[in-house]
């Protein structure tokens, strides 16, 4: 191989890698997007709930 045949090859991987571990990232948040919002804790006691 040549050098200019092993810098691409690095190249190609090193951008492969990106983009696997951009995958692996955004897949991780839409699965934490998929349980559902949270519940606000209980109201404390002795303060009236604010309502509209």
């Amino acid at each position: 191989m040549t050098k200019k045949e092993k810098t691409a090859v690095a190249i190609a991987g090193a951008v492969g890698s990106a983009a696997l571990a951009a995958a692996l990232l955004y897949a991780g948040k839409r699965k934490e997007k998929k349980k559902g919002p949270t519940q606000p804790g209980p109201i404390p006691s002795g303060e009236k709930p604010e309502t509209d």
